[in-house]
């Protein structure tokens, strides 16, 4: 027993390598993985004694067990045999099918990012960029929602920083999980919005297991009592109007709502800029009829590159306004209460007027829509159509910016002239010639408060 034991290096080498992978995979690894986690739990105990609604278990819960979850749902086992009969596969390769999807689906929230790293983010870029302006907000009506009730902000999508924005507003209330498109399923970046929380979706796979296995974690979220929030109109507004909504998400929401247990709360929330960073993309992609739309990459960095060495030279002025406006909630309970049925058509129709009822009136805007309607002017005819505009408005209920007329029109004028979309000449003002279309794409952002009919909650 005591006999030396003579052996290839590489051999022992291979020994103390197995011998250590061993060691920290069942004593290192564990104690690592519990300290950790103990001091998420007590970073959470601290967050929600702060939040407006706290952060549920289902969010915290780990992502290994909210895979397995909903895996075995009852719902997905009959869907992955109807799969496996449908195709013509076996049940286990119609089971790994429905795992690959449950793992690009499901989250896997880290507290500690969202408060530290992502909120701080979300902060510094949003004020950085604009100034950022709160429209419409009933704090009432906001404080009355029920704290069981799962809350779902239900957004109109102009931009991408439209994430950026509403995660810095309501970083102090709750903590937001996002439906999020193909766009972010590139590595690096799909690791760092999976630890915010946020949950991918693939809007053109028509797969029925793909769909039951989305619409499941959806449900399971939403009975969880998880805050949400989703963009109806199913990807980035290509007019710069509210444009009509997608039944998905909220199809999987109303279709599995029981009268009687959680209540949901759908909070109608519109966004406005003076610039949306992507607007030259967005109209190009509207004028040739294909949404899908990839803007190359050297256009990216010498962006980019511009905006740094503005910056460099305290020459970055801003992008002007961003504005958010909250409408008035939705309490599903409370407005199937009475119908014999409330349809998906239906829902989503009553929340997106409570969207554009809210979408808030900013300078850029006003003046693109004086100059798209009226034609050219001076500064002091556009500060008459704007007044008039404003009268129109208020007439409506429609929440008007704190400032006066001459100030707006200033102010949009500045913006339009600096982006190269008006010219001046001889103290008159006009449109250029490839300033047309995105003067159009800002008019159309307000354009609907002035329809007949058009009110604010």
């Amino acid at each position: 027993m005591t006999q030396p034991v003579s052996l290839p290096l590489w051999l022992f080498v291979l020994i103390l390598l197995f011998a250590a992978v061993t060691f920290a995979s069942h004593f290192l690894f564990p104690s690592v993985r519990w300290f950790f986690r103990k001091r998420a739990e007590r970073i959470v105990a601290r967050l929600n004694t702060r939040l407006t609604r706290p952060i549920e278990p289902f969010k915290l819960a780990r992502r290994h067990d909210m895979i397995q979850r909903l895996l075995y749902d009852p719902q997905i086992t009959e869907a992955i045999v109807e799969h496996a009969r449908d195709n013509g596969v076996p049940e286990n390769v119609a089971f790994e099918k429905a795992r690959d999807y449950a793992r690009e689906i499901v989250p896997s929230f880290s507290a500690t990012a969202y408060f530290t790293f992502g909120m701080r983010a979300a902060r510094w870029l949003s004020r950085s960029l604009y100034r950022i302006r709160l429209g419409t907000f009933d704090r009432d009506a906001l404080d009355k929602i029920d704290p069981d009730a799962a809350v779902i902000f239900v957004m109109n999508h102009r931009s991408n920083m439209d994430y950026v924005l509403v995660t810095y507003l309501v970083s102090r209330a709750s903590a937001l999980s996002y439906a999020v498109g193909e766009w972010a399923r590139v590595w690096p970046l799909s690791t760092i919005i999976r630890s915010m929380g946020a949950y991918f979706i693939r809007r053109r796979n028509r797969s029925a297991l793909y769909r039951k296995v989305l619409a499941r974690y959806v449900q399971m979220a939403v009975a969880g009592g998880v805050t949400q929030a989703f963009f109806p109109e199913g990807g980035l507004s290509l007019t710069g109007g509210v444009a009509k909504p997608k039944m998905g998400l909220l199809s999987y929401i109303v279709g599995d709502f029981e009268p009687g247990g959680r209540d949901v709360i759908f909070v109608p929330v519109a966004i406005n800029y003076d610039r949306v960073l992507e607007d030259k993309f967005l109209i190009a992609a509207e004028r040739k009829g294909v949404r899908r739309f990839r803007p190359p990459i050297w256009v990216l960095l010498r962006g980019f590159g511009r905006h740094i060495r503005l910056r460099l030279l305290r020459r970055f002025k801003g992008f002007g306004t961003a504005s958010v406006g909250f409408g008035e909630p939705l309490s599903l309970s409370a407005y199937v209460e009475g119908r014999s049925a409330a349809s998906v058509e239906e829902v989503a129709d009553e929340l997106m007027q409570r969207v554009e009822a809210v979408v808030p009136v900013l300078p850029v805007p006003l003046v693109a829509r004086a100059l798209v309607l009226d034609g050219p002017g001076d500064a002091a005819d556009l500060q008459v159509r704007i007044s008039h505009m404003l009268a129109q408005l208020a007439e409506k209920q429609v929440r008007l910016p704190q400032r006066q007329a001459a100030e707006l029109a200033d102010d949009g004028i500045a913006q339009l002239k600096g982006r190269r979309i008006i010219r001046e000449q001889d103290g008159v003002l006009s449109l250029a010639a490839e300033g047309e279309g995105r003067a159009e794409y800002y008019a159309n952002s307000i354009a609907h408060h002035f329809t007949a009919g058009s009110t604010t909650q």
